[in-house]
C-alpha cells in the first residue's frame, strides 16, 4: 500500500523519468489536462498559480490525457509546444498519460483512490480534475473539471501554510 505520493515516478513530457520524491515538502497541484477541450482555458490559471505561488512552494503538473472526447490526439511534443505558445505554460508537464481503467497510470490510480469523487465514484469524469496533495505528500482534496483555477487559492493558502 502506497504511503504517499512520494512512492510515484511519471515520465516528462521530454521524456524524462522523473522521481516525485524530488518534490518532498511542497504542495502539489496535480491535473489532467487536454488541448482541445473546452476547459483548455484553465491552463492560463494554472500557469497564474504556478507563478504565484510556485515561490512558497507549490508545484502545478500538468497530465495530458486523451481519454475524453479525443482531446488530446497530439504527440507529448505537439502538447508541450501548445501548452507553451498559447498559454505560456512553464509548470511541469508529464506524458500523456492514462487516467482511467485498467491502464491507468499507478498514482492516478492512488490519487483516485484516496480521494473519490462525488457519491464515492473514483473515475475521472472530465478533463482539468483536480487533486491538491499537501506538503506530507497526502491527498488533500479533489477538484471537478469545472472548479476553475482562481477557485482553489484559499486550499493552496492553507496547504502551503500548514
Amino acid at each position: 500500500m502506497t504511503q504517499s505520493i512520494y512512492a510515484f515516478q511519471a515520465q516528462s513530457i521530454q521524456g524524462d523519468t522523473i522521481d516525485l520524491s524530488q518534490q518532498r515538502g511542497k504542495v502539489l497541484l496535480i491535473v489532467n489536462t487536454a488541448s482541445e477541450c473546452g476547459f483548455t482555458p484553465q491552463f492560463k490559471g494554472l500557469e497564474q498559480l504556478w507563478r504565484d505561488y510556485g515561490p512558497r512552494g507549490l508545484v502545478v503538473i500538468g497530465f495530458p490525457s486523451n481519454e475524453f472526447g479525443g482531446q488530446d490526439p497530439g504527440s507529448n511534443e505537439d502538447i508541450a509546444s501548445f501548452c507553451e505558445m498559447n498559454y505560456g505554460v512553464s509548470f511541469p508537464m508529464m506524458a500523456k498519460t492514462r487516467v482511467n481503467g485498467a491502464e491507468a497510470h499507478p498514482l492516478w490510480k492512488w490519487l483516485k483512490g484516496e480521494k473519490p469523487g462525488i457519491l464515492g465514484t473514483e473515475a475521472i469524469k472530465w478533463n482539468f480534475t483536480k487533486f491538491l496533495v499537501g506538503r506530507d505528500g497526502q491527498v488533500l482534496k479533489r477538484f471537478a473539471p469545472n472548479d476553475a483555477p482562481d477557485k482553489l487559492r484559499a486550499d493552496i493558502e492553507a496547504a502551503l501554510g500548514a
